[in-house]
């Protein structure tokens, strides 16, 4: 019997290296504690020189730039904005903030992320629609030529959420530039962190200073506060930007470690009935956020889930994502389940989602015979986020494949 982990093993939480402190005491010492000094000047010149942007505005969230972004593309009220479905809700929360309409877009299996052949069905559908959001999803870049070249066909913007993939390339270049807008997320549990904060990537010097001044409450340039927009409290904070500078030397190093738990994952989970969440090794480097596993159809146990709950029926030789992440939880160890699709969450169920084979209203679990008609709750279905660490020892890594693997005995 394995004994339990005396300290948890995280999903993914932050890993201080000392530089930190020393940006933050500097900011405390001169104090420039506020929205302006040195560390907010070298992080946005750091990030130009990481991702090859031309310039950066760094925010208090990655959820903020996201809403910048989706301002400067210009949605208004009603509008409708395709977005990637399988991801998190601050992709999509942003484009109800101005108004919009988000028409969800469905996942394609290769890479887990937004479908090009959806994309070109929904443009069919609503061929009025000017913006795209589209994420990289658990830090696996998507099929970047295919979708940038069916918006350019539709003269659509594309915004990329790059919240999860700050180091992940496609062809070499960085995620994040693909887009008229990139964002970074600086949160504690991605690949770099300040804690909090985010980025806003763009190569227009224009959009760069709309957001500088929209993010400081809009204040126009005179002797006293003068407002003649709607401005926000969006940007960063000095003493955050002293953690995301000292955590930037070590980017390069966080993914290649993040990379080495993905392989062995990878290895020491041959010859179960699951596989790794999929990336294009030709054309795209991931940043391997977090190591995923996806359960076969045929070893998957019999599993219902509620809104707020689930339940599972054991079945040698099988398992379900719920009955591995509570085997986890009971081993002191941290495992999610894959990111509930937008359509499905009760706030967008409403909206509309398009998938590759048909479109219109999805529904849960919605299959057709012969194939999965809904493959994003496919994925949710049987998908497992497991503890993809940088602290994670190789021992305790191994420790987790065998909780993993008791799961299918």
């Amino acid at each position: 019997m394995m004994e339990r982990f005396q300290q948890k093993v995280w999903l993914s939480s932050p890993t201080m290296h000392g530089e930190e402190l020393q940006y933050m005491t500097e900011a405390y010492e001169t104090n420039w504690m506020s929205t302006v000094g040195a560390n907010i000047n070298e992080v946005e010149r750091i990030t130009c020189e990481k991702t090859g942007c031309g310039y950066s505005v760094a925010l208090s969230s990655g959820t903020a730039a996201l809403h910048m972004a989706v301002k400067l593309a210009g949605v208004k009220s009603g509008d409708k904005v395709f977005c990637s479905d399988l991801t998190f809700d601050a992709t999509v929360n942003p484009v109800k903030y101005e108004g919009g309409e988000a028409v969800f877009i469905d996942t394609e299996r290769d890479t887990w992320n937004m479908d090009p052949e959806a994309l070109k069905m929904a443009f069919a559908i609503y061929p009025e629609v000017k913006t795209v959001v589209v994420a990289h999803l658990y830090g696996t870049p998507g099929k970047i030529d295919e979708i940038t070249a069916i918006c350019e066909e539709h003269g659509a913007v594309i915004i990329e959420d790059a919240a999860e993939s700050l180091g992940a390339a496609y062809k070499r270049a960085q995620t994040g530039t693909f887009g008229r807008y990139g964002v970074i997320s600086f949160n504690g549990n991605k690949i770099i962190t300040g804690s909090s904060g985010g980025m806003l990537l763009t190569d227009d010097r224009e959009s760069a200073e709309k957001v500088r001044k929209w993010s400081t409450q809009a204040r126009e340039n005179a002797p006293w506060y003068q407002h003649e927009e709607l401005g926000y409290n969006y940007r960063m904070s000095n003493v955050i930007a002293g953690v995301v500078r000292g955590q930037y030397g070590y980017l390069e190093e966080h993914v290649a470690r993040k990379k080495a738990i993905y392989m062995r994952y990878k290895e020491g989970l041959s010859g179960l009935p699951v596989t790794m969440n999929p990336y294009d090794a030709v054309n795209s480097e991931p940043n391997f956020w977090l190591s995923c596993i996806l359960i076969d159809e045929a070893a998957m146990c019999r599993q219902v889930r509620s809104e707020t709950e689930a339940l599972y029926i054991p079945e040698p030789g099988k398992s379900c994502p719920t009955q591995i992440l509570e085997r986890l939880a009971e081993y002191n160890a941290e495992g999610r389940p894959i990111w509930k699709p937008m359509h499905l969450q009760p706030i967008y169920r409403m909206n509309p989602f398009i998938t590759a084979a048909g479109n219109g209203r999805a529904r849960t679990n919605a299959y057709r015979e012969g194939g999965v008609e809904d493959i994003g709750a496919d994925i949710f279905r049987r998908g497992v986020c497991l503890p993809s660490d940088i602290k994670m020892t190789a021992k305790q890594q191994d420790a987790v494949i065998e909780i993993i693997r008791s799961c299918f005995e």
